[in-house]
């Protein structure tokens, strides 16, 4: 890989970006920009991208390969987001020597932005491509009116249950989160030993969709200054809730998406699980004996005929501050999560709802689906994405946010406090990051 050109310092970014709680500021401020200039291409010369990624994105990759071979793009994996991926860009960052394209998470791109590490895609005819994409996952990427990362994809939520062992227990589907508690209560009664779902302390993410769908913001802005809110009311009763579950033994208390947790589901002992669209291809993947089975159900509601979802996950193809060849990423980001055949590509290794603009009966996320009992399950999901609140925003401390959490509510759920409280200790601690930052900052 060619050398990269070093990006700015923290703390000249930091600076950049404390103007401004949306970090209008940080890229234009910093000059990204005029970091990144695109390389002069000679005919019949080939360009080479490296991409990092833990999704396994091979297939859709050599796809273009074959189509582009004027532009040659080499996926390394890395480890997966807070697991070591986003220590290993910024570390590259920091080093000027970065990969031309990572895949970046929504809830991390304002800190990738605060310490410039995002080319501004606009100089490179990005705002252009702006009608093929869904509004709100375009704007994770936009800063400053500048556009920083292509959208990839999201995660609206919906509730996997499994339908044989609701029709052997007699327990019918919850539609509202009350009726979840009761149906939790009847298969710890009547499952010999399975639970309605895990509780993975360890993922704050995905505790997050469930304040979101209540109606929380835990970040806000105010004129130039980001508002904490982590322990609304709103927020205190949906941690509430899962203090009960929690007390009663209604749960099971582990990280979910790992071996223990995949051999309950595959056994029968977890029954269901609320969970984002991406989850039908660990479903699949992990528990094909319990292929027929499954079924999705909307996201219980927290009130009685109310349609609301949320989102976990969601992802980014960012064009990295150090590429020599911003014009070219951006060309393969765009195909990669647009074009069709990549699409169905992308679906089959499981990346998440497209950012693109597409029908879905004209992609393979129309089809009924075996694993599912001949269910069209992303229908539910489709309808799931019109009733995300949108106005949910993350702060350039996400990531350290996501680190309180899990570590607090390690504590609660071994016996030490409640998640209530736990949200009002990372409440302090969260103004506090901000505050590291020299940004503007109070409690709500």
């Amino acid at each position: 890989m060619p050398a990269r050109r070093k990006v700015l310092s923290w703390g000249a970014a930091t600076a950049a970006a404390a103007a401004a709680p949306a970090l209008a500021g940080c890229g234009e401020s910093a000059g990204a920009a005029r970091l990144t200039r695109q390389a002069p291409r000679r005919d019949g010369q080939r360009v080479e991208l490296v991409f990092w990624t833990w999704v396994r994105l091979q297939k859709a990759v050599a796809l273009w390969n074959r189509k582009h071979p004027g532009i040659h793009v080499t996926v390394q994996i890395v480890p997966a987001n807070t697991q070591g991926g986003y220590q290993k860009m910024h570390s590259a960052l920091k080093a000027g020597s970065p990969p031309d394209l990572a895949q970046v998470e929504y809830y991390a791109l304002p800190e990738f932005m605060l310490v410039n590490g995002l080319t501004d895609l606009s100089e490179h005819g990005a705002d252009k491509l702006k009608s093929a994409y869904v509004g709100w996952q375009w704007d994770q990427g936009v800063f400053g009116g500048r556009v920083h990362a292509m959208p990839q994809g999201s995660g609206p939520m919906a509730y996997y249950y499994r339908k044989d062992l609701f029709e052997r227990w007699d327990i019918e589907v919850p539609r509202t989160w009350d009726e979840f508690r009761t149906a939790a209560r009847t298969v710890k009664k009547r499952g010999g030993g399975a639970r309605i779902c895990a509780f993975p302390p360890n993922n704050a993410m995905w505790y997050a969709a469930f304040p979101w769908q209540r109606g929380a913001r835990w970040i806000r802005s105010e004129g130039d200054t980001w508002l904490v809110d982590i322990d609304s009311p709103a927020s205190l009763e949906v941690a509430d809730f899962w203090d009960g579950l929690l007390r009663d033994g209604l749960l099971s208390v582990m990280p979910d998406t790992q071996s223990a947790w995949y051999k309950a589901v595959q056994s029968g002992r977890l029954v269901s699980w609320p969970a984002a669209q991406w989850g039908d291809a660990l479903l699949r993947g992990n528990a094909p004996g319990t292929k027929g089975n499954w079924r999705v159900a909307p996201l219980p509601q927290w009130e009685k005929g109310q349609r609301d979802s949320a989102n976990w996950g969601g992802s980014s193809t960012a064009v990295l501050q150090g590429t020599r060849h911003p014009a070219e990423a951006v060309e393969f980001a765009h195909w990669l999560n647009t074009d069709p055949e990549s699409i169905d590509l992308l679906i089959q290794a499981g990346y998440g709802w497209p950012a693109a603009r597409v029908d879905l009966d004209e992609t393979a996320l129309g089809k009924p689906d075996p694993f599912f009992g001949g269910q069209r399950y992303n229908e539910v999901f489709q309808d799931a994405d019109r009733h995300v609140d949108t106005s949910w925003k993350w702060a350039p401390t996400t990531i350290q946010s996501f680190e309180h959490i899990k570590d607090a509510f390690g504590r609660a759920t071994a016996g030490q406090g409640s998640l209530t409280g736990a949200l009002r200790d990372v409440q302090g601690r969260v103004v506090d990051d901000l505050q590291a930052k020299g940004l503007k900052v109070r409690s709500a």
